[in-house]
């Protein structure tokens, strides 16, 4: 049994939320360098640690930037479910509201889902195995 199992969610929210772990991120490593510059009086480890936490919240900014020029791009899609509309990056994506597998490839569909369709060498592979099952099927 599996204890922490990851429900699948939609690229642009997965990448939505690493910026915001970043952005807690970068508050708890400047909040560490409080704690030693109040304990200790050190102040080049205050200083280390404010720079790393601003760099996080800088990256955090980066990210965030540029899933929201991503998003701008993206094909929007009606959810064959729950009728809403989501929008997709990739070959195959989830629906955002109700997480259901989306895809706009028609060689992909009817397959089980796997994030891994969206990267090209991984998506050969995958391919591959797939014509080699039906192939045998077939046989």
């Amino acid at each position: 049994m599996k204890l922490f199992r990851k429900k699948p969610t939609s690229k642009i929210n997965r990448i939505r939320s690493f910026a915001l772990g970043l952005i807690f991120l970068g508050m708890i490593v400047m909040y560490v360098g409080v704690f030693f510059f109040y304990y200790f009086k050190s102040q080049i480890v205050f200083s280390i640690f404010l720079v790393l936490g601003m760099l996080a919240l800088g990256f955090s900014f980066v990210v965030y930037f540029w899933i929201g020029m991503l998003s701008s791009r993206t094909i929007q899609v009606q959810c064959p479910n729950c009728n809403h509309y989501t929008k997709m990056l990739g070959r195959a994506d989830i629906c955002a509201n109700c997480n259901q597998p989306l895809t706009l490839d028609k060689n992909l569909e009817g397959k089980t889902f796997n994030q891994d369709y969206n990267n090209k060498r991984k998506s050969k592979k995958l391919e591959e195995l797939d014509d080699a099952k039906h192939g045998d099927k077939k046989s």
